[in-house]
């Protein structure tokens, strides 16, 4: 009885003309997997390098504001992929959704290597220029570790192509087996270099590069060899198609610049924090680990959004797309409530990971409490809201309104907060909440209009 209860709110809730419940969840719980292994696993690698000292810990939390600036550039890129592989299958044209793959390959990898030429070039001008403030030890570990992950952006690159291409066909279990290797691997790297041979911030940057390098390699082998739903053939990523590579780049560009300006902020933001100490740092960095705990199945319902919703409009079924559009932001809201109930009481445990003086785990309860407080009625519609736009092909207005919230709510207020008026961390973080309410209720304002399904993604 309540198995086909369970059963009937599903097709109730998740399926429609374009798409059954039992696609939507084939296409969700190997993601969620994913997402699960991806955020405990990093959270153990910020508990080892914690073992080097609270400078190691602010020094990679310093620079990774800085790489996950860059690095969502590429996934928004290969995020272009999705939503045409997804958008091609949905209408049918299987020819067409396996000509794109090897041609997000070609876009992403390249410019990956552009950006690791220049960043490696430019690493001193840039931490100078926005962490000069941070202790001479922070520097001279943030300068190593920058200069080491920068390596790492062609492989990285190479791992999402074809994590993104395979979820574009609907194939998510071989996208978690391969992102399962790469981060599997770093675990074990990690724990060989930072815990075993106590390398430190070194042994991390040589433990990302070997793991998505192998993560690379698995992904590569596995389109050419084993996946038989996109014909993957590595020649074509050197056969550029300029017609398919445009229709990537009309979604990957403006989410590629909404990443930059959104991301942006958040390292703007983060010099604010410089400035609080390295404390501050400590508990900012420790509080980020948690937050994407708490995050992960509403994280995992905005990656599979897009190839739902891409698949509903390669139909061109709107009616389908606004119907899952709202399940799955009941569900986000949903998991960001229950999520907190199940971490809170387990932090006395999960704490000492890190190893936190114990003047600062007082702040670090409070951030998560308040904000744990606020994730439900803001984040849902601030991020479930533009990954649906985004798969409709609406990438151009999220990327405007992604950048206008970011830079005149989150940076304005969090400096307002946190520095003018001493409110401090706390203030920069309540200052986050703000922006994802502001951004939320524009993006569900957008979809009372019909120009967010006006686009023409593909023929």
């Amino acid at each position: 009885m309540a198995k086909r209860r369970l059963s009937g709110f599903l097709d109730k809730h998740f399926s429609g003309e374009s798409i059954d419940y039992h696609h939507v969840v084939s296409l969700f719980v190997p993601v969620l997997v994913d997402q699960t292994f991806v955020v405990c696993l990093s959270m153990l690698n910020t508990s080892m390098v914690s073992s080097s000292g609270a400078a190691a810990v602010s020094a990679v939390s310093m620079v990774d504001s800085l790489n996950l600036f860059i690095l969502n550039v590429f996934i928004a890129i290969a995020t272009g992929g999705t939503v045409v592989i997804a958008q091609y299958r949905g209408s049918g044209n299987r020819e067409m959704a396996s000509k794109s793959a090897p041609q997000a390959f070609c876009i992403v990898t390249v410019v990956a290597i552009v950006v690791m030429v220049i960043l490696i070039a430019a690493r001193t001008w840039i931490l100078q220029g926005l962490f000069g403030q941070a202790e001479p030890e922070v520097m001279e570990n943030a300068n190593l570790y920058f200069w080491g992950s920068s390596l790492s952006y062609p492989c990285y690159a190479m791992l999402q192509s074809a994590c993104c291409s395979l979820r574009g066909a609907s194939q998510t279990k071989p996208s978690l087996m391969i992102s399962l290797i790469a981060n599997f691997s770093l675990m074990f790297l990690n724990a060989l270099f930072i815990v075993g041979l106590q390398m430190g911030v070194l042994g991390l940057a040589i433990s990302q590069n070997i793991a998505r390098f192998l993560g690379a390699a698995v992904g590569v082998v596995y389109l050419v060899k084993f996946d038989h739903t996109l014909d993957f053939k590595v020649k074509d990523i050197f056969k550029p198609d300029f017609s398919l590579q445009k229709r990537i780049l009309f979604i990957g560009i403006p989410f590629s610049m909404e990443q930059v300006f959104f991301h942006g902020g958040k390292i703007i933001t983060q010099t604010f924090i410089v400035q609080l100490g390295t404390a501050a740092m400590t508990v900012n960095a420790i509080d980020n680990s948690l937050m994407g705990v708490l995050q992960i199945p509403a994280n995992a319902l905005c990656l599979t959004i897009v190839t739902v919703v891409g698949h509903c409009m390669g139909r061109k079924n709107v009616a389908d797309a606004l119907k899952l559009k709202r399940s799955f932001l009941w569900a986000a809201s949903l998991s960001l409530v229950l999520m907190p109930m199940i971490l809170i009481p387990l932090l006395p445990v999960i704490l000492p990971l890190f190893n936190p003086d114990p003047a600062i785990v007082g702040d670090i309860y409070l951030i998560i409490v308040v904000t744990s407080v606020c994730q439900p009625l803001f984040w849902p519609i601030g991020f479930v809201c533009p990954s649906a736009l985004r798969a409709a092909g609406d990438s151009k207005f999220v990327s405007v309104v992604s950048l206008i919230t970011m830079w005149s709510v989150r940076v304005v207020f969090g400096y307002i907060l946190g520095i003018l008026m001493g409110v401090g961390l706390l203030g920069v973080w309540l200052a986050m909440a703000l922006e994802w309410l502001v951004r939320g209720v524009v993006f569900a304002a957008r979809f009372r209009g019909s120009k967010w399904h006006s686009h023409h993604v593909i023929d």
